[in-house]
């Protein structure tokens, strides 16, 4: 089946190109003897995880639900964390978790004693270093909240933990700024680390950005785990779909006010948040550098500032003209939402065999029971 027999807007994930980044990955573990699970937060299409198990060593999550979804779904090893968790969350999550990591020193003390025999407890510290190219993502942010500070670390929270967890980066594509932040972590949590059994080193590590230099990414994580005896652990989301998926939309108007937008059937607001949460425009597969027809690509939503990018083409647009928005898998479907009562995108995935699998749709009823079932 072609994308035009699809009614649009949708998803095509691309199972080529997943498997171009797991390669990757697996690459990755042979050098460092690291092992990698999946940041669920990212990515949780589990339609498409028996694509990935056999490159990757699990899952790992931000909250309640992820920790189940990755258990169900992906299986392996599936690690726990949240910035907070209630006594209800932890007796969940210790069902289905191998590793639980608590974000602070009370929730340790306060909890540990919920997490059943057998699970590895584990620890968010906050380094104070980072790469993040935004303050909202940048965990080392002044009055961050994530983790505990080298300051705040109690010798004794060491007795009752087997590992640790630092997070740090967000889409570092530098291999010698990720290894300068493993020296400081040395240089300032070494006494403590040398008492671990694992230590994970987060996610943002662009691994399969073009060009990275994985083998120095490769060493510092093995010297990493030398240094201190501990099995290192990576916490990949858009390293492992990057460039792996378009959101496929139709051009339903072009209107004209100073500069032509077309409006597409599809939103930011309400299809690619992190597009407008970051203000990081989108890229149109269809688009020339050097086209002579220039356009804003523009939201079906009522946001007035709800666009996708500004594009140049070879050739007019038109009406009923299908556009990809590329790489639209990361941090977009996990938030998909049903502002203005959009029609939410279908979600496929083409196989290495050309043949295309639908993972989900969505129809009025979906949207009808998101906020409500019973009424008052």
């Amino acid at each position: 089946m072609q994308n035009s027999e699809f009614k649009t807007p949708f998803f095509m994930i691309d199972e080529n190109k997943l498997i171009e980044n797991l390669k990757i990955a697996q690459h990755l573990k042979d050098i460092s003897g690291a092992k990698l699970v999946l940041a669920l937060k990212c990515f949780s299409t589990w339609g498409v995880f028996d694509i990935i198990k056999p490159y990757l060593d699990g899952t790992t999550s931000s909250g309640p639900f992820e920790v189940k979804l990755g258990y169900e779904t992906f299986g392996k090893e599936t690690h726990a964390y949240s910035v907070g968790y209630s006594k209800e969350d932890v007796e969940a999550v210790s069902t289905y978790c191998d590793k639980l990591i608590f974000n602070s020193q009370s929730q340790l003390q306060a909890y540990r004693h919920l997490v059943k025999e057998g699970t590895s407890i584990g620890l968010r510290l906050n380094p104070g270093v980072s790469h993040a190219s935004q303050d909202l993502a940048d965990p080392a942010r002044q009055f961050s909240r994530l983790g505990v500070h080298q300051e705040q670390l109690l010798s004794e929270s060491f007795n009752c933990i087997d590992g640790a967890m630092f997070h740090m980066n967000c889409e570092n594509k530098d291999a010698g700024s990720f290894s300068q932040l493993l020296e400081q972590i040395s240089e300032n949590f070494g006494e403590y680390l040398n008492q671990l059994k694992w230590v994970s080193l987060g996610g943002g590590i662009f691994f399969t950005w073009p060009g990275y230099d994985i083998q120095t990414l490769g060493k510092s994580l093995r010297d990493f785990a030398k240094r201190h005896g501990v099995q290192v652990y990576l916490e990949p989301g858009e390293a492992i779909i990057t460039e792996t998926t378009d959101l496929v939309v139709t051009v339903v108007d072009i209107v004209e006010n100073g500069m032509r937008t077309a409006i597409v059937d599809s939103a930011t607001e309400a299809h690619r948040l992190d597009t407008l949460i970051y203000n990081e425009p989108a890229s149109v597969l269809e688009a020339s550098n050097d086209g002579e027809h220039q356009y804003v690509i523009g939201s079906c939503s009522c946001l007035a500032g709800d666009q996708f990018c500004i594009a140049r083409f070879d050739k007019p647009l038109e009406i009923g003209q299908r556009l990809h928005i590329q790489d639209s898998a990361g941090y977009t479907m996990v938030k998909l939402n049903w502002f203005n009562g959009l029609r939410m995108p279908s979600i496929y995935c083409r196989r290495s065999n050309g043949e295309v699998r639908k993972l989900n749709e969505f129809g009025y009823q979906d949207f009808k029971d998101a906020l409500s079932r019973w009424r008052v």
